[in-house]
């Protein structure tokens, strides 16, 4: 920088000057440089967050499980610690604490599992939810009111069922939504469902594992939203539409006689 000020004109003063013209333009230059990206990163976060709504901790990475205290229980965590944003329940009682990496048996309960978990590990990242449908209470469920991004087709998220015959509700609002299988893998299964009719609006999204006497057991991760619409893969599309043709055959046969 110094052999640049040798090129100013030969007064001294007229040479100082012009150094900090120099000084001053290459600092506006580097802020302009810097408030280019920085640009960028804000209006990408700004699209990530529209694309998400106002509904927070899809992923259940935000927990940071906290101890209840409960000396009977050492593996309770406080809910709000474990589920960031979202609402605990067991049946319709809003649950205070739920267990970390420590699944119940026969009981009606709400989970947070980590990668090594037993019996039911998480899916991706850190943590999981895991919804338990016991004897104890008609649901486990988790629920979070939220706005539905506008120009949202469809709802995904990630699943996997402890049986193949296990149930999983979704709802939106008292709405109960149907779900479609869109891929399966051997951790998860892909699931998703057709929201648009909720788009724009502020409502709640329920996951719930309803009560089975064999239990009922989901791990639920990576819930988002998209713009376009899903379709069930050929394999549950098939399995659909030959419940379908099986229900009118019956219900043809019941009307003759």
């Amino acid at each position: 920088m110094t052999n640049t000020f040798f090129y100013a004109p030969k007064s001294g003063k007229l040479s100082r000057a012009t150094a900090r013209l120099s000084v001053r333009s290459k600092i506006d230059l580097m802020k302009t440089k810097m408030q280019i990206p920085l640009s960028v990163g804000v209006a990408f976060i700004s699209l990530s967050a529209q694309a998400q709504g106002t509904f927070q901790n899809l992923n259940f990475e935000q927990a940071n499980p906290v101890s209840a205290g409960d000396h009977s229980n050492p593996n309770a965590v406080t809910s709000t610690s474990a589920f960031p944003f979202w609402s605990v329940y067991a049946g319709s009682v809003q649950l205070t604490e739920v267990n970390f990496n420590d699944p119940d048996a026969g009981t009606t309960t709400v989970g947070l599992v980590g990668p090594t978990g037993p019996f039911f590990p998480a899916i991706d990242g850190n943590y999981s939810a895991l919804l338990q449908g016991g004897g104890t209470a008609s649901a486990a469920s988790i629920s979070q009111t939220g706005l539905m991004p506008a120009g949202s087709q469809s709802l995904l998220f990630e699943a996997k069922p402890d049986f193949s015959d296990d149930v999983l509700d979704l709802s939106i609002g008292t709405q109960q939504i149907q779900l479609i299988t869109l891929s399966s893998a051997p951790t998860y299964n892909l699931f998703g469902a057709n929201i648009s009719a909720w788009a724009g609006q502020t409502e709640p999204l329920t996951f719930s594992a309803p009560t089975e006497a064999g239990g009922n057991n989901w791990v639920i991760d990576d819930i988002s939203f998209s713009p376009t619409a899903v379709t069930p893969e050929p394999s549950t599309l098939a399995l659909f539409l030959m419940g379908g043709a099986a229900l009118a055959a019956r219900r043809w046969r019941a009307n003759r006689s």
